[in-house]
């Protein structure tokens, strides 16, 4: 099993390489941005996906409350994710625009969830090191 620290090395790659995505984005052709879209999402879904069984599986996750965080963020994307495919239709030029603010709120939301979560991570894993320290110094 990885160390807290090294999972969340991990973490701040991937979202260093999503900015990248992200930036990269811009200069695409539409065709290219609606795959790169297509393959973000089935990533997305994979995490979430992933996230479900560890959670399911993982007992001390629902002591500590993260099953709840989890049934949130599931809820959420699958709202997104409905959303998403809902406005997909809609072509109208005003329609267009509306989507498009709409999915940078969305985005901006992501991300302060995101910041969030990464918070909460750093304190976890700052905690985990400091309760291993602490039983590691009993040993001694």
């Amino acid at each position: 099993m990885k160390r807290a620290s090294e999972t969340l090395a991990d973490l701040s790659r991937r979202a260093k390489a999503a900015e990248e995505n992200a930036d990269s984005a811009k200069a695409d052709a539409r065709d290219k941005l609606a795959a790169r879209v297509e393959q973000a999402r089935a990533a997305a879904d994979r995490s979430a996906d992933q996230l479900r069984d560890n959670v399911a599986t993982d007992t001390r996750k629902l002591r500590t409350g993260w099953s709840e965080i989890q049934r949130s963020w599931t809820a959420r994307v699958d709202k997104l994710h409905s959303k998403i495919e809902s406005d997909r239709a809609q072509h109208d030029a005003d329609k267009a625009e509306w989507r498009a603010r709409e999915a940078e709120y969305d985005a901006e939301d992501a991300i302060s969830f995101a910041m969030a979560a990464i918070e909460e991570a750093e304190y976890a894993v700052l905690d985990a090191t400091l309760a291993r320290a602490d039983a590691e110094a009993v040993h001694v």
